[in-house]
């Protein structure tokens, strides 16, 4: 039995909220309002405070008290056992004083008669609301993250029937065999086969590789994957839950949901701290009754609730949460979004980063590297024409090489003439001159350059020079990864591009291994491999393809400058995609971890402490009693020190 749906708490929260504030104030408000509490007589606060906790109790918290009831009746205990324990305990003792105010012994009495504990029921209840509804809202991020994967796909097909008439027609109607054609610019509705030309096909969200890939006669294509320039036929192969994105939307879903949940610290201390308490309750109230010779049943009654009460996980809720929030916020200074509070345990505790070059190690776009030129043309003079010529064209390695004159201020002439040819260049007059660019020729190779994309410039029918472009790595990224590496982590690199080009980045950065030409599927499926030999994974990407490994793995980190797919996939953000939020990602776990640790110890070092007090072990030599008015302080006070310890995390240097 989970707990209803965000929809159903969220009006639960507001009451609960709006009506814990006067609880709160009426229990409390003598210490910074007196004059305004005393204009209620305690009884007359008493009752009010009844009624306004009952309706928190029983209505605002009753899913509570249900999974409070499976889990007494399965003997699964957990935080929800321990929590409507201690609350139900001070709501029903509470609530008892009230009916026998006046029978109640003397020590168990204050000038302002009985003391009353509503506020720990109300207040408590309200904050596990509020942490129920965060945490369902961070699984429903998985659901959105397969919307924006499903959306790549296009809904309408341009299909061309026998007669060679062209019809849209939505996607499902699509079969095997159809022919279809795609304009410049829109995303491919299934997978085919190319029948005829060719094509430059942007496959990005697959590969996560920046340049487009150019298509022949014969050669497969991908739904989702984008047509760049020119428009083609292509038949039908693999339509519906059978095309690739429709696999890869699979992949992310079915990580998802088999990925096993990490349980929280204080559920796994709650689950032998719980019977203990319960236990040690039992005893109290069945010892007093038994032994003690004069109003043993009423005194065992007291010390009993005195010992839920001071048990009561108000510190022990607050010793998780306060410490995620205050961490988190300190992320998000930092550069580092949180998205599920969960990740940060799984972060602290990897030993394995599995890392995607394309847009993480790398910028994720061509640019300029090299310049060679043949006979007495100088470079800035070759770049000059080669941008001019290209100043008409879309594609990635046009922009690149566009983008690089201007930053060197070079002025670009007008182009006449312009033609284009996929997968075959592009030529242009420019000054009277005719200036054509085309990939190298095969064989032809820079060795000091030997992952570059080259491209080859002719002028007026001579070859003039060769223009290398590839992708950089990113400011920092060196650094990053020796830190990464000394705060013990083994960082692997997965890459779809060529093992040349894989090989290179994994020398230049000193990595501890790659793996390149590796599919999305391949990239989850490496993921589980080392998750299967003990490892705890950490993957970061920013693509598309990287989706299916983000889902999969212990904790994903995604690119804040990447895909909204990925973001959606991930765990944490890094907002500017800089790797040094990377190494800050890692120090904010564990430091929020340590926070989380302390608290816990400090949360069970006040109560546990209290215990024997509360069930009165010390009466028989001391005659010392703790009334549940000194386990209610004790309580808050092990709250507060939980909430100052989590505080300091704001203070933390990254």
């Amino acid at each position: 039995m989970g707990l209803p749906h965000e929809r159903y708490l969220r009006p639960k929260l507001y009451v609960a909220a709006a009506l814990t504030i006067p609880v709160l104030f009426m229990a409390m408000g003598e210490m910074f309002a007196p004059d305004l509490v005393h204009e209620f007589s305690p009884l007359m606060s008493g009752w009010l405070q009844w009624l306004l906790t009952t309706l928190i109790f029983f209505w605002a918290g009753a899913p509570f008290i249900r999974r409070w009831w499976k889990s007494i009746r399965e003997r699964d205990t957990n935080m929800f056992t321990l929590t409507v324990t201690g609350t139900g305990a001070a709501y029903f003792y509470s609530s008892a004083a009230m009916l026998f105010w006046g029978r109640f012994p003397a020590e168990y009495q204050t000038h302002h008669g009985v003391p009353l504990y509503f506020e720990a029921t109300a207040f408590i209840t309200t904050i596990v609301l509020l942490g129920q509804i965060l945490e369902q809202r961070a699984h429903a991020r998985t659901d959105a993250a397969i919307r924006a994967l499903m959306d790549l796909a296009p809904k309408i097909a341009h299909r061309i029937g026998s007669d060679g008439s062209e019809t849209d027609v939505p996607v499902e109607s699509i079969h095997p065999g159809d022919q279809l054609r795609v304009r410049p610019g829109e995303n491919l509705p299934v997978d085919g086969v190319l029948t005829g030309g060719t094509a430059e096909i942007d496959e990005s969200m697959l590969t996560g590789e920046p340049l487009p890939v150019t298509k022949d006669s014969g050669d497969k294509v991908s739904a989702g994957t984008l047509n760049t320039t020119g428009s083609f036929v292509y038949r039908a192969e693999r339509v519906g839950a059978d095309t690739l994105l429709a696999q890869i939307v699979g992949l992310v879903q079915a990580a998802t949901e088999s990925e096993a949940p990490i349980a929280r610290l204080a559920d796994r201390v709650s689950a032998w701290f719980t019977p203990a308490v319960l236990a040690i309750a039992a005893i109290t109230f069945l010892a007093w009754g038994l032994f003690a010779p004069e109003q043993g049943w009423l005194y065992g009654l007291l010390n009993a609730v005195a010992v839920l009460i001071i048990a009561c996980p108000c510190a022990l809720g607050l010793a998780t949460p306060v410490s995620l929030v205050t961490g988190i916020g300190r992320g998000a200074q930092a550069g580092v979004l949180v998205k599920d509070a969960a990740a940060l345990e799984a972060l602290a505790g990897a030993n394995t980063l599995l890392i995607d070059k394309t847009g993480t190690l790398t910028l994720g776009r061509p640019q300029v590297t090299f310049i060679r030129t043949s006979g007495n043309l100088d470079k800035s003079e070759l770049l000059r024409l080669a941008a001019s010529a290209e100043s008409s064209s879309e594609h990635p390695l046009a922009r690149a090489i566009v983008s690089a004159a201007k930053a060197r201020g070079l002025p670009l002439a007008p182009a006449h003439d312009f033609s284009a040819k996929p997968g075959a260049g592009v030529s242009a007059t420019v000054e009277e001159r005719r200036v054509e660019l085309s990939r190298a020729a095969a064989g032809y190779e820079l060795p000091e350059h030997p992952t570059a994309t080259l491209v080859s410039v002719t002028i007026d029918g001579r070859e003039a020079g060769v223009i290398a472009l590839a992708d950089t790595l990113k400011t920092g990224a060196a650094s990053a990864i020796t830190e990464l590496q000394r705060l013990g982590l083994r960082i692997v690199m997965v890459s779809g591009d060529r093992t040349a080009a894989a090989r290179a980045v994994a020398q230049q950065l000193g990595l501890d291994g790659f793996y390149a030409e590796v599919t999305p599927a391949r990239k989850q499926d490496l993921v589980r491999e080392h998750q299967a030999r003990g490892e705890r994974v950490v993957f970061a990407g920013d693509g598309l393809n990287d989706a299916p490994a983000l889902a999969a793995a212990n904790v994903g980190i995604a690119m804040g400058t990447g895909t909204d797919v990925a973001m959606h996939s991930a765990g944490l953000v890094l907002v500017k995609g800089d790797l040094a939020a990377l190494v800050r990602a890692v120090h904010l776990s564990r430091a929020v971890m340590r926070n989380i640790r302390q608290n816990l110890f400090w949360a069970f070092a006040y109560n546990t402490a209290g215990l024997p007090l509360a069930a009165g072990a010390l009466f028989p030599f001391t005659g010392w009693l703790l009334s549940p008015m000194f386990a209610g302080a004790a309580m808050s006070l092990s709250s507060i020190t939980v909430v100052a310890n989590a505080l300091r995390l704001r203070r933390l240097k990254l």
